[in-house]
């Protein structure tokens, strides 16, 4: 549910706030960078924290993406999907870390090489929601 408008605001901004649900129901709000893959929203967290363990469990989740200003925002809720080292194969999820990248930064890496041994021993993974609702001042 990708629409022309969402694309655009997307491009152009990048700094979002999860929800997740904890095991007892209440909200856990995380900071993140988000871009557009294939119609899907991704951005990249690691296993050792709470958001990680919260989408295994509940993949449920909402994503605020704000304009800088916090003014103008999106509201995506949908069903996140993850992918790291305990589901995808090394080179195929290297090549998603570095898009993320690409789309989140808006540019290269200046050096892949460290990049992707950051991405390993970091333990990243790729959370990808394609939107099922999405809202926000910033929709036409």
């Amino acid at each position: 549910m990708i629409t022309a408008s969402l694309a655009k605001f997307l491009t152009d901004f990048h700094k979002g706030v999860l929800s997740t649900r904890r095991k007892n129901g209440g909200s856990q709000l995380s900071i993140v960078t988000v871009g557009l893959v294939d119609d899907e929203i991704c951005f990249s967290i690691t296993e050792r924290r709470s958001k990680f363990y919260n989408l295994m469990r509940d993949p449920i989740c909402s994503l605020l993406v704000s304009q800088d200003d916090w003014w103008g925002y999106i509201v995506v809720e949908g069903e996140a999907s993850l992918q790291g080292s305990f589901n995808t194969d090394p080179e195929t999820l290297r090549n998603l870390h570095r898009t993320v990248y690409r789309e989140t930064a808006g540019k290269d890496h200046p050096d892949w090489g460290e990049f992707d041994q950051a991405m390993i021993d970091d333990q990243r993974v790729v959370v990808s929601i394609e939107p099922e609702t999405v809202y926000g001042t910033a929709l036409n």
